[in-house]
């Protein structure tokens, strides 16, 4: 998760440029905020174990943002523009989500309580930033359907 918050850090600021919804844009600089709290929260983690933080390629995460480059490109003069920002911002968080649910797992069946309760509190971030995601969706979503079934009269 190390290198996931790295490269979402990297990954969001083209999002949030890509966006043409101000609430959209709000929404992903508030994810990127939170990423790089959470890359301090990781070495928090690290440290808790005793551990030097280390990067690891999360192939997962690189697949992800691979895609969501994609995504973003193919409709950038498209009217469900973002509503598709919207879904590659949600395919990260449940990939945040997944991860830290498991590794706050993984903390707390090895008795570190610290590490347990750090990647409780990013897990409750995650969480909370899916719902702000799915909320978004549910609108963007509806006003692209409604912009690419509406008639062009022009």
């Amino acid at each position: 998760m190390y290198d996931s918050e790295r490269r979402i850090t990297k990954a969001l600021p083209k999002l949030i440029k890509a966006a043409t919804c101000k609430r959209v844009q709000r929404a992903l600089q508030h994810h990127l905020v939170e990423a790089k709290g959470h890359m301090r929260q990781i070495e928090k983690v690290f440290a808790a174990f005793d551990e030097v933080p280390k990067r690891k390629k999360c192939p997962a995460i690189a697949g992800i943002l691979e895609e969501s480059d994609k995504i973003v490109s193919e409709n950038k003069k498209s009217p469900v523009l973002n509503a598709a920002i919207i879904l590659a911002a949600r395919k990260i968080e449940y990939h945040e989500i997944a991860s830290y649910g498991t590794l706050r797992t993984w903390a707390g069946m090895l008795d570190n309580v610290r590490a347990a309760n750090l990647l409780q509190r990013i897990l409750d971030e995650e969480k909370e930033t899916g719902h702000v995601l799915n909320d978004l969706a549910v609108t963007k979503n509806r006003e692209a359907l409604e912009e690419v079934a509406a008639p062009n009269w022009a």
